[in-house]
């Protein structure tokens, strides 16, 4: 199975999303990671969806699938040249001793942290999944108590943009 990445720009109503999960629900497919918000135009949000296929066969009939949805006006599988980031929040155990290691580490990955109790420090970092998880795994041996991840949001790099894209 291999991760594809696709953005999808939709009109920005009420039930689109419901949709677009059950068109991958009904057809047995698994969305890895889905994040959605506005665009530049309010009346279009952009999707970005992370599914696992089998083979490329495949990911064309998910993309010819999203195309047939009325509500759906773009769909792009976003390769390689593309920028990806997520987001995490995390607490981690943290006491007098322990805050400033835990400080120095969140700063070598370029995070923050944003609220700091006497137990507890709540951390913010940005990234790819893979920087991501490099941080989880440094934190873990303090003791992470809650943790809450994005859906993955990408763009192509350069100066080529989904809307450049022929429109269905």
């Amino acid at each position: 199975m291999s991760m594809h990445t696709l953005g999808v720009l939709v009109s920005n109503k009420p039930g689109v999303l419901t949709r677009i999960a059950a068109l991958f629900s009904r057809r047995g497919f698994n969305i890895d990671s889905l994040a959605v918000g506005p665009t530049e135009r309010p009346e279009i949000s952009r999707m970005t969806v992370v599914a696992s296929v089998e083979d490329e066969s495949v990911l064309e009939q998910i993309v010819k699938q999203l195309n047939k949805l009325i509500e759906v006006r773009k769909v792009l599988e976003l390769g390689p040249n593309t920028v990806c980031r997520e987001m995490v929040l995390v607490k981690v155990r943290a006491d007098v001793h322990s805050r400033s290691q835990i400080i120095d580490v969140v700063s070598l990955f370029r995070g923050k942290a944003v609220d700091v109790s006497p137990e507890s420090v709540t951390i913010e970092a940005t990234g790819s999944p893979e920087k991501l998880a490099a941080l989880l795994e440094m934190l873990s041996p303090h003791g992470i108590q809650e943790l809450v991840q994005s859906g993955q949001v990408a763009l192509g790099r350069g100066a080529r943009t989904l809307a450049d894209h022929k429109s269905k």
